[in-house]
This record gives C-alpha cells, sequence and structure tokens, in this order.
C-alpha cells in the first residue's frame, strides 16, 4: 500500500455471528496481538475477548462515532501501532459504516489487511437453498411502509437473489410487503443463523407470510435476527418488469402530472393507489406536500 516498513497495520476481522467456535485462530491472534480494538459495542466485544482470554484495550467506534475516531486510528497506524476494527457479528463494512475507517487508512498510505470470518449474507444464501448463481445485497429495507414498497419496486428488475437483513420484531410485516410486490417468488427466512435453534424457514411468498404471522400470532415475537432471501425473478417476470417500467412513470413523476393537469388530491390519491399499490392515505399526504 506504499506505507514505511514501520507504519502500523489496521487489521479488519471478521467475528462470530453466532457460535463462537467459528473464530479462527488466525482472528484470535490478530485480536490479541493489537494495540486497541475499535468495536460497535463494548459489551458485545468483551464477552467475545473474556471467552478466548483476550486482554486489549477497547474503543468504541459505532456508526454515532466512528467519523471522530478516523484521525485518532490514523495517528495511531503512523506511530507503528497494531488497530484491530471489529463489529458486532460478521464482517465489518457489510452494512455498517466501517468502509470509511479503511478508506481513511488507504487514503493515508497505511497498511490494511482483512481477517475472514463468516458472514450472514453467505451463510443465509447457501442455507436458503435458492439459486444464487447472481445475488444482490440490500440489508436493512426503510421501516415506513410506502418507502419500503417502493424500494421493493426498485430492486424487483434485479436479475438475482435479494438478500435483506430484519429484526425479529419487524419481519411479520416486512413479509407481507414482499408478498404484495413479490406475490409469486419463493421467499427463505432464516434465523438463529449459526446457533444451536437455527432454522430456515421458506415457500412463496404470500404462504411464507400467512404462515409467519400465524406462528407469532401463537406463540409470540421471533427470536434472533432475521435474513430473508427472495428469489431472482423468472424469465417472463423479468420481461414483465421491464415493459411496465417502459410505460409507467416514477410515482413522483405520476403525482407532478396530476397535479400539474388539475387533478383534485382525493382523486389522484385513488387512482394512484390503484396504479401503484401504494396506501391511498399515505399518498394522499404526499400529494399535499408536493403541492
Amino acid at each position: 500500500m506504499g506505507a514505511a516498513p514501520s507504519a502500523g497495520l489496521l487489521s479488519v476481522v471478521g467475528t462470530p455471528i453466532g457460535n463462537l467456535s467459528d473464530a479462527s485462530p488466525r482472528v484470535t491472534q490478530t485480536l490479541s496481538q493489537a494495540d486497541v480494538i475499535l468495536c460497535e459495542d463494548t459489551r458485545v466485544t468483551s464477552k467475545l475477548l473474556a471467552h478466548f482470554g483476550i486482554h486489549v484495550p477497547l474503543r468504541r467506534a459505532d456508526e454515532n462515532v466512528l467519523a471522530e475516531r478516523v484521525d485518532e486510528v490514523l495517528e495511531r497506524l503512523a506511530a507503528g501501532e497494531r488497530v484491530a476494527f471489529v463489529s458486532d457479528a460478521g464482517m465489518p463494512g457489510v452494512s455498517d459504516p466501517g468502509q470509511k475507517l479503511v478508506d481513511a487508512a488507504l487514503e493515508a498510505g497505511q497498511r490494511v489487511e482483512v481477517i475472514p470470518g463468516p458472514s450472514a449474507v453467505t451463510c443465509a444464501l447457501v442455507a436458503s437453498g435458492l439459486p444464487m448463481e447472481h445475488f444482490f445485497f440490500e440489508g436493512f429495507l426503510p421501516r415506513k411502509r410506502t418507502a419500503m414498497l417502493e424500494r421493493l419496486r426498485e430492486l424487483a428488475p434485479i436479475p438475482g437473489a435479494l438478500v435483506i437483513y430484519e429484526s425479529p420484531r419487524r419481519v411479520e410485516a416486512t413479509l407481507e410487503r414482499i408478498a404484495e410486490v413479490f406475490p409469486e417468488r419463493q421467499v427463505a427466512l432464516l434465523r438463529e443463523l449459526t446457533k444451536l435453534h437455527e432454522e430456515c424457514v421458506r415457500g412463496n411468498s404470500s404462504e411464507l407470510a400467512e404462515r409467519i404471522s400465524a406462528r407469532i400470532a401463537e406463540k409470540g415475537e421471533l427470536k434472533g435476527e432475521c435474513v430473508l432471501v427472495i428469489a431472482g425473478p423468472s424469465n417472463d417476470e423479468l420481461a414483465s418488469l421491464t415493459r411496465e417500467a417502459e410505460a409507467l412513470p416514477t410515482l413522483d413523476e405520476a403525482i407532478e402530472q396530476g397535479l400539474r393537469e388539475g387533478e383534485p388530491a382525493s382523486k389522484l390519491a385513488k387512482r394512484l393507489a390503484k396504479t401503484y399499490g401504494i396506501a391511498r392515505a399515505e399518498l394522499y399526504d404526499r400529494i399535499v406536500a408536493a403541492r
């Protein structure tokens, strides 16, 4: 990377996503040799270090304070220190802001290495049994219903499996919205990956949404973080989506056009709700704001 031989080393370390036995000897060696470990939550990483008998100072570096840590890390690296960077689980930089630290270190000419570890993305893809020659990692979807539906429609033409992270508290609603947008696709729900009660539930999107809803109603909230894998579109669906995309304006464009033509907000909301599959009340608020 062009750094001087005496320069320090930033180690981006993948940590277990559930089963601590998945930590490789290289992971534990790297952490034990670090001068400091940057982590999301010191309580979570303390448990990992205690399990392996590692005693290294911890510094909180979650998304709220990571930007403030960059200059400090660069100074440590310039002084020849070894800095390890971990997330609570999995590979830092995947669905978190860790890439900013890596970018800053590389720009400063410091050495960066990646210590491989478990990944919920690849584990879920394999465990789903769905075709995954191509896939797209989305991470967390928007929480609000309208924004989530819009994002799912944007993802619809991607010719590969979609991988989505979700909280067990929101997975029921998310599955229902996936069924709205992808009524014919196969979906897999992966839960408690690498742990004792690891589970894969899959089926047609509508069927799966109903099964999970009934299960939650009977037994209560699901436990453990969830990963959803949505099968890619069939050739027929992809062709249909292409035709629709060519003919249908974006929602913002449709709102703008309706307002320009003087269509009343209530009438416009009713018409677009049917076309775009979005609740009329939500659309009405959006139209009023645009007007």
